[in-house]
Parts: C-alpha cells; structure tokens; sequence
C-alpha cells in the first residue's frame, strides 16, 4: 500500500497510506483534505480536485488527457504539473510521493 503525503490548501500535511486502484481524489476525499471538493464525484466535469504532483511523478501517470486539459486551462492557478486528482490512479509507483493541493 503505497504511502501519500498531501500537503493541503490550508497547509496541513497529511500522510496516508493509498489503496492501488483507487484514483488520488478518493484518497484525498477519504482523509478529509482540505481544497479537495470532488464537486462532480470523479467524473471529470468540474474541476475541483485541482493538485499539483512532483515532476518525478509525471513519468508514471503521463499527461492528461484532452477533457482534463480543457478543464486545467481555466484555472488561475494551474501551475506546470497541474493535474485533476481524480485523473490519476494510485498505484506502487506513487509511493513516497507528495501531492500538493493548490491554494484557491
């Protein structure tokens, strides 16, 4: 079970231990962190698991796709390795990782 360090909108950080499979938005919503809304539930539709993953880990979940690009683009702040958490898929490789959650 790989484990997760959110660093939070309201700067708490929060270590976890991921279910593989799971997307990092369920994980997120599941240990309460703050600036996760997950608003449309994980469908891809609003935005509001907006996170920001190290460089090192964008190697293991590639870029995303078309409908996700659309929706980081209106976002003021999207930075270089912005992506929608619930995009992304938990897995072994994502160990140690830290997931920063943007500040609104």
């Amino acid at each position: 079970m790989p484990k997760i360090t959110f660093i939070a909108a309201d700067d708490e950080t929060i270590e976890v231990d991921a279910e593989n499979g799971l997307s990092l938005m369920e994980v997120a919503v599941d240990n309460a962190v703050a600036g996760i809304d997950a608003d449309c539930g994980g469908s891809c539709a609003c935005a509001t698991c907006h996170v920001v993953i190290p460089e090192s880990l964008a190697k293991f979940v590639g870029k995303p796709e078309e409908e996700e690009e659309s929706l980081l683009e209106f976002l003021d702040n999207r930075e270089e390795n912005s992506r929608l958490s619930c995009q992304i898929e938990v897995s072994d490789e994502l160990d140690g990782a830290t997931i920063t959650v943007p500040a609104p």
